[in-house]
């Protein structure tokens, strides 16, 4: 597992590679996302937070770096129940996305970083003759705490 710092130099390589600057804007919005990497904040969220450390940031610098590190596949945009779209860091080296466990009583969102749908992708690859590029599951159910 890497480190917040290098986590940071590496999405800064990334951000150069594909010819965008590491702004302090956008440092302090990824850094957040570094911080609350659990969480799986919306963009305004993120916004209040970034807010907090830097107030010299707009809502709509916030987006566009979100969106900039969406297209560049360094977060994945997810949404639940709620309806917001939440922004979850991609894991270095993770093949695929991670799936989740969302409690339907406290909204509360556990992650599970193992590929459970490896021989299921394979399955649908072969039977369908569909190349599968990721996939996302969601479990609904009760938390240990709500239980």
């Amino acid at each position: 597992m890497q480190t917040t710092e290098s986590m940071l130099i590496t999405i800064k390589e990334k951000l150069h590679s594909a010819g965008y600057k590491l702004t302090p804007q956008r440092e302090a919005t990824i850094k957040i996302l570094l911080e609350k990497e659990t969480e799986h904040m919306s963009a305004e969220e993120i916004y209040l937070a970034v807010k907090k450390k830097n107030s010299d940031i707009g809502l709509a610098t916030v987006y566009r770096t979100l969106e900039i590190l969406s297209e560049m596949e360094v977060v994945n945009k997810i949404s639940f129940d709620d309806g917001l779209v939440r922004y979850d860091l991609k894991q270095e080296g993770d093949r695929h996305f991670h799936h989740h466990l969302l409690c339907l009583k406290c909204g509360g969102i556990e992650e599970i970083f193992e590929d459970l749908l490896e021989t299921v992708e394979q399955d649908v690859e072969k039977r369908f003759n569909f190349q599968i590029k990721d996939h996302r599951l969601t479990f609904h159910g009760i938390c240990k705490k709500c239980q």
